[in-house]
């Protein structure tokens, strides 16, 4: 009699514990159903964005393709996120185990990326943008992808250069423009200026590099206050869905087993 109330006290236990490992499963799917959400929502904005975004990371191959990369992997997540709610609902093994497999994978490749993105941060530096500016900006021609992306920016965010209009010294612009110490996207233009009117200051005094009348903060420093709390933001959500795609593998394993 002794036994058998142990033996059925020990078996509502572990339905108990297996409950709770089957509703913390989908709490923490739901979480990286929401992760995938906001990726695919940032990934979105960036590409269809009209204040400049778009033209900052078109300046960068490797940018670029991240976005794509944020997309896809927003789409996996939220995929997945549904897949797992659903295995651990419906207590389905083979749900289980495959969402084990492909959750595993992502995080792996997740790594993978960020171990990327610190080896390849040099792509990133004020150094790198601006040795590229340099070479290939060629000031008007807006035929020219890098250079109308370079205009876009500088007229967008009201900066000049990467650092500073000084960047423009010894480039490729000030070989084709010898009379010109700055490109037009650097002057400044009056804030009550009709849409299509460019509205500049004085172009004149700008082109000959007089302070009073081109932008002079860099782009750099601008992009960088512009989205620094992107990307704090997006560094910090990082962490958290690696973190919570360990735990929903951890429960989606336990959950597996406890179903044998």
């Amino acid at each position: 009699m002794g036994q058998g109330e142990t033996s059925t006290r020990g078996t509502a236990m572990e339905g108990d514990c297996l409950s709770c490992v089957k509703y913390l499963m989908f709490v923490f799917n739901f979480f990286i159903f929401l992760g995938g959400s906001f990726l695919l929502g940032v990934g979105t904005w960036v590409l269809v964005d009209p204040t400049g975004v778009r033209e900052i990371v078109a300046a960068n191959p490797l940018l670029f393709a991240g976005i794509y990369a944020v997309l896809a992997m927003g789409a996996m997540l939220f995929l997945l996120g549904f897949l797992g709610c659903c295995g651990a609902v419906r207590e389905n093994k083979c749900l289980l185990l495959s969402f084990f497999m492909l959750i595993l994978v992502i995080f792996l490749a997740e790594l993978a990326a960020a171990i990327l993105a610190f080896i390849f941060r040099e792509h990133l530096t004020r150094e790198y943008f601006t040795k590229e500016l340099k070479r290939h900006y060629q000031g008007y021609n807006n035929s020219h992808v890098f250079t109308s992306t370079w205009n876009a920016i500088m007229t967008t965010f009201e900066c000049c250069g990467v650092n500073s209009p000084e960047d423009f010294e010894g480039s490729r612009f000030r070989v084709l423009h010898p009379d010109d110490m700055v490109p037009e996207a650097c002057c400044q233009r009056n804030s009550n200026s009709n849409p299509g009117d460019m509205g500049y200051i004085n172009k004149e005094e700008c082109l000959m590099g007089r302070m009073l009348f081109r932008n002079n903060k860099g782009c750099y420093s601008a992009a960088v206050d512009y989205f620094e709390m992107y990307i704090y933001l997006t560094g910090a959500l990082a962490i958290v869905v690696l973190t919570i795609e360990l735990f929903a593998m951890v429960f989606a394993m336990c959950l597996f087993r406890g179903l044998q």
